[in-house]
C-alpha cells in the first residue's frame, strides 16, 4: 500500500519560505507539493523594496541598503549567488536572487498570491492503523484581496512570516512632549529629507550605525544614543555618541541617562522588530507569543505539544539563509521519521534547558533567541541529527571575520571582496 503524503503548508514567501518549499518539492516520495500562503503580490520578502510606507507596508528595507553579511557565507548553500557581483549586495541584488531561486525550483505555481493567512489551529485526527493512535492536522484559514475565506486541511505548517515588520518602540517617558518627528527605522528610506537637521539615533546594532552614517553624509548633526559602553568603531566626527535618553521633558528636550539635555528635530528609533502571529493562539498551542520570544520551541522551531507546526528563522544575529536552509532540512526529516522526535515532555525539557542555559548567560529575557557564535554548535547537531552536510568551517570563519571588521571600521568594510578557496580558507580579492 502506497504511503500517504504529507500536506505541508507553508505561510510567507520570503528566503524563509521559499527555502521550506523548495526542500518540500525536493521530497516528492513523502510530501505532496506545498502549498505557500503570500500575503502580497510577489515573492522575496522584507527584501523587496518599497518606497511608499504606511500601516499596510510590510518592507524596512531603506533605499541604499546592503547586505552586511558577503555573498559567498549569505547564500542558500546549494545556490549561489551570481559570480561576478561584489560580495556585498544591494537589496535589489538579494530580491533578483530569490526570485531566480523561485524560478529554479519552480516553486511559484505553488503560491498563493495576496492570500492573508487569519487563522492556524490544530484537530486531532485518529489514523487508521488499528493501534489508536493519533496524530494533528491544522485547519489553515485565508483570505484573498475579494474577501473570499478559504479553510484547507494539512499534516504540518511551516511559519515563514519573518520578524522585521513590526517595529519595537521602547517606552521613553514623556515622549508625547517632543516637538519633533518620532519615526522607527522601518519608515526610513533616505537620508536626504533630514539635511541640516538634528537626528537622535536611537540604537546601535546595524541599522543604527548604517543609517547615522547616511544621516551624517547628508548633513545631519547625528547622536548616536545606545545602553553599551562607546564604540570602538571608527565613526566620522559628524556623529557623537551618548548614553539612552530616559524621559523627554515638558518643553521637548531629551533627557539622557548620563545627565545630558538635548533638544533634537528628529527621534529615529533603530531598536529593531516585535514577533507577531495573530494567526495563532498561544495558549492553545502550549507557547508563550510575547513581542520578543516564542517559547517553548524545541530546538527553536517546534511546540513540543505540535511539532508539526514549525517556525522557521526566529533565531536572531545568525547567518540566515543557512540558518533557513538547516532548519527546514531538520523539520522535514522529523516529519518523515528521521530523525525520530523524542516524547513532547522530552522536548520540552531541552526546549527549556536551551533557554536556561542563556539566561544563565546573563541573557535578558528579550535576548533569548539572539543566537551569535552559538549557531554552529546549533547547525551542527541538526545536521548529525538529519544526515546532511553543516555548514563547512570557511562560512564560520568568514562571517567572524566581516563581524569583525564591521565593528572596527562601519563605514569601509563593505569595501572588501571575498572568494571561498575551499572548505577552510577563503581569500580578500580585491576592494569595490
Amino acid at each position: 500500500m502506497a504511503m500517504e503524503l504529507l500536506r505541508v503548508a507553508v505561510i510567507g514567501a520570503g528566503a524563509a519560505g521559499l527555502c521550506a518549499a523548495r526542500h518540500v518539492l525536493s521530497r516528492p516520495e513523502r510530501f505532496a507539493p506545498p502549498v505557500v500562503f503570500e500575503l502580497t503580490a510577489n515573492v522575496g520578502g522584507t527584501w523587496r523594496y518599497q518606497e511608499r510606507v504606511g500601516p499596510d507596508v510590510r518592507c524596512s528595507m531603506y533605499k541604499n541598503l546592503r547586505t552586511n553579511l558577503p555573498k559567498e557565507v549569505m547564500m542558500f548553500p546549494d545556490f549561489p549567488f551570481n559570480q561576478q557581483l561584489n560580495s556585498f549586495l544591494s537589496h535589489q541584488d538579494v530580491r533578483r536572487y530569490l526570485e531566480d531561486y523561485c524560478r529554479q525550483y519552480r516553486i511559484r505555481p505553488h503560491i498563493r498570491f495576496h492570500s492573508a493567512v487569519e487563522e492556524v489551529k490544530p484537530a486531532v485526527v485518529t489514523t487508521e492503523d488499528g493501534e489508536n493512535r493519533t496524530r494533528t492536522t491544522w485547519e489553515v484559514t485565508a483570505c484573498d484581496t475579494s474577501g473570499c475565506r478559504t479553510t484547507a486541511t494539512f499534516d504540518a505548517v511551516f511559519v515563514c512570516s519573518g520578524h522585521y515588520s513590526e517595529p519595537n518602540i521602547p517606552s521613553v517617558p514623556g515622549l508625547e512632549n517632543f516637538k519633533g518627528q518620532v519615526l522607527h527605522s522601518h519608515t526610513y528610506r533616505s537620508a536626504e529629507p533630514f539635511s541640516s537637521r538634528s537626528v537622535v539615533v536611537l540604537g546601535a546594532k546595524a541599522s543604527g550605525i548604517d543609517i547615522s552614517l547616511e544621516l551624517a553624509k547628508a548633513g545631519a548633526q547625528v547622536t548616536l544614543s545606545h545602553r553599551g559602553p562607546p564604540l570602538v568603531a571608527a565613526l566620522p566626527a559628524e556623529i557623537r555618541q551618548s548614553s539612552p535618553p530616559v524621559a523627554v521633558q515638558d518643553d521637548g528636550r531629551i533627557c539622557f541617562q548620563d545627565g545630558s539635555v538635548r533638544a533634537a528635530d528628529v527621534l529615529l528609533f533603530c531598536t529593531g522588530y516585535n514577533f507577531s502571529f495573530p494567526f495563532l493562539d498561544g495558549g492553545r498551542l502550549g507557547l508563550e507569543l510575547e513581542e520578543q520570544l516564542v517559547a517553548p520551541l524545541y530546538r527553536f522551531m517546534m511546540p513540543p505539544a505540535f511539532p508539526s507546526l514549525v517556525f522557521i528563522g526566529l533565531c536572531k544575529s545568525i547567518c540566515p539563509f543557512t540558518n533557513f536552509h538547516c532548519q527546514v532540512q531538520f523539520a522535514l526529516g522529523a516529519l518523515a521519521g528521521s530523525p525520530a522526535l523524542p516524547s513532547r515532555a522530552q522536548m520540552a525539557a531541552e526546549a527549556r534547558l536551551a533557554l536556561q542555559k542563556k539566561a544563565d548567560g546573563g541573557a535578558a529575557r528579550r535576548h533569548l533567541l539572539v543566537m551569535g557564535g552559538d549557531q554552529w554548535e546549533y547547525l551542527a547537531e541538526l545536521a548529525a541529527d538529519t544526515g546532511f552536510a553543516p555548514p563547512p568551517p570557511v562560512v564560520r570563519s568568514l562571517f567572524e571575520e566581516v563581524w569583525r571588521q564591521r565593528g572596527l571600521q562601519p563605514d569601509s568594510y563593505r569595501k572588501l571582496n571575498y572568494r571561498l578557496l575551499n572548505d577552510t580558507q577563503w581569500q580578500v580579492v580585491d576592494t569595490a
